[in-house]
């Protein structure tokens, strides 16, 4: 089995978007791409075969803080790994549990060993170190497992941020010790992916670019964005990374965002994208559409029988109306969560879709810019 390969197929005149095709020993991966997050080896509300045929996700995430703790890992390794336990048999991503913990900051301490946390669901005590880590990980099988970071708040100052950034990279020396050390699980490849991190602080976001290049890695990841600072800097950083990370390995935004977000971030070069909020918005009644964002809650869809978005070649998008949803919703129906989660992961699917075809075509500056206006229409 071979490692991950990437290929850029084409490359926008105008910007750095790209196109490309990631290769795994799980499938194929065209970027630019949205990776739906199955966060307790399950995109909430979806179905394995809705994800497959309906959303047409190539890649999907599993979360490893959560696996770990649920069904845990002598349950996964007994499946023969979160491909076989539930089912999905294209590409999985596993998360490090970093950001998990990062979001626990009352609960957990961290040292240069690593952290120690209690767990949600019980109260009790955890260690989580890039060792432990990449052991967690290669028992739940993901095709790409990433690095154990630690995530500083938005915003961090200098000094918080340094200390931070120093800490994962000897964290992230550890990982590939370890990764190396180790072989994969299931007879197929694994790949570590290394993370960026330095805040808001340009010289320290060059020297973590460097660090994690230098490990020559098949991917590179941006984390410690989108966590509290102003979009304008989000922006900013983001395409001060992309500047300084190689151009021939996929580049993954961790945790972003938004529509209009996504659009902006691949015309700095970004090819990878992960998010919960076309679900979690979808089952509180937010649809990102393409012609604008919708709250299915509002009155003025209890009469509305035209479809969810014709647009998107989405099956489930054109059957069901406003108004049915607004219903299902409103009667608090399990099958309106479904309805509104496929709807907006398909929409998700379609834009990145459309993002590759335009770049191809190479008209992609100006169709993402009438894009990110009609994007964000309150209708």
């Amino acid at each position: 089995m071979a490692a991950l390969h990437f290929d850029i197929l084409h490359s926008d005149p105008a910007t750095k978007a790209r196109t490309g095709k990631i290769t795994t020993d799980h499938g194929d991966i065209l970027t630019p791409i949205f990776m739906p997050v199955g966060t307790v080896g399950t995109v909430k509300a979806v179905t394995q075969q809705q994800l497959q045929e309906e959303v047409r996700a190539q890649i999907i995430l599993g979360n490893t803080y959560h696996l770990y703790l649920r069904p845990g890992l002598e349950v996964l390794e007994a499946a023969g790994g979160l491909h076989q336990f539930n089912g999905w048999h294209g590409p999985i991503l596993t998360d490090s549990g970093g950001f998990q913990v990062f979001s626990l900051s009352g609960s957990r301490k961290i040292s240069e060993e690593g952290v120690v946390f209690q767990s949600h669901i019980d109260g009790s005590k955890h260690l989580f170190s890039p060792e432990r880590v990449m052991d967690i990980q290669r028992i739940i099988g993901g095709d790409i497992m990433m690095a154990f970071d630690e995530c500083p708040p938005g915003g961090s100052e200098y000094n918080y941020a340094k200390t931070s950034m120093d800490l994962t990279h000897r964290w992230l020396d550890r990982c590939f010790a370890r990764f190396n050390e180790t072989s994969d699980k299931y007879g197929y490849t694994q790949n570590l992916f290394p993370i960026v991190q330095g805040g808001i602080h340009h010289d320290l976001r060059k020297a973590s670019c460097e660090y994690i290049s230098s490990k020559n890695a098949t991917g590179n990841a941006i984390g410690g964005l989108s966590v509290g600072e102003p979009i304008e800097k989000m922006y900013e950083i983001c395409a001060f990374c992309c500047e300084h990370l190689p151009l021939n390995k996929p580049r993954y935004l961790m945790g972003v965002g938004t529509p209009w977000n996504i659009l902006e971030a691949i015309e700095m070069g970004i090819d990878m994208f992960d998010c919960v909020m076309p679900t979690r918005n979808g089952r509180n009644a937010m649809l990102f559409t393409s012609n604008g964002v919708i709250n299915i809650d509002n009155k003025k869809w209890e009469k509305d029988f035209s479809p969810i978005d014709e647009g998107i070649n989405c099956a489930m998008s054109s059957y069901y109306s406003k108004a049915y949803l607004r219903h299902l919703m409103k009667a608090k129906e399990y099958l309106g969560l479904t309805i509104a989660s496929v709807h907006n992961l398909s929409f998700y699917l379609w834009l990145v879709e459309q993002a590759r075809l335009h770049i191809a075509q190479g008209d992609f500056k100006s169709w993402k810019e009438n894009m990110v206006v009609q994007l964000q229409k309150k209708l």
